[in-house]
């Protein structure tokens, strides 16, 4: 069992920057690909990011056209934890943000592929 808590979220202008971070517990973490995914209202839980395992310590970053040049993921495996960097924000990145672990790590952009999940946290992007 994985446990998922993410952080960081919050209310910010549009062009400003917030950074996530999501705390596992419970396994190994070094193997799992770690994703962050969003859910604005009324519209399904869309894939923002991740950083799939690719085996013998690699990881391969992969990251939705809307979010390319502005978003950056990353993971501190000492730490057990996973971050998203999200620099010139806007108003439609509005969204609840979740914090996903897989440990397949195929079909990286699916929801189904996730095991794990955050309770997510509310990113806000006023214009």
């Amino acid at each position: 069992q994985v446990q998922l808590v993410e952080s960081g979220g919050g209310l910010v202008q549009a062009g400003g920057s917030l950074r996530l971070s999501c705390a596992a517990s419970g396994r190994t973490f070094t193997s799992y690909t770690m994703a962050w995914f969003r859910q604005a209202p009324a519209k399904e839980r869309e894939f923002v990011a991740t950083l799939q395992w690719k085996g013998s310590g690699a990881y391969y970053s992969y990251y939705t056209d809307s979010v390319k040049g502005r978003f950056t993921i990353s993971r501190d495996n000492a730490k057990n934890s996973v971050n998203l960097q999200m620099n010139s924000l806007k108003p439609e990145d509005t969204a609840v943000y979740y914090c996903a672990a897989s440990l397949l790590g195929q079909n990286y952009y699916s929801v189904q592929a996730y095991e794990y999940w955050g309770q997510g946290t509310q990113v806000t992007v006023s214009s």
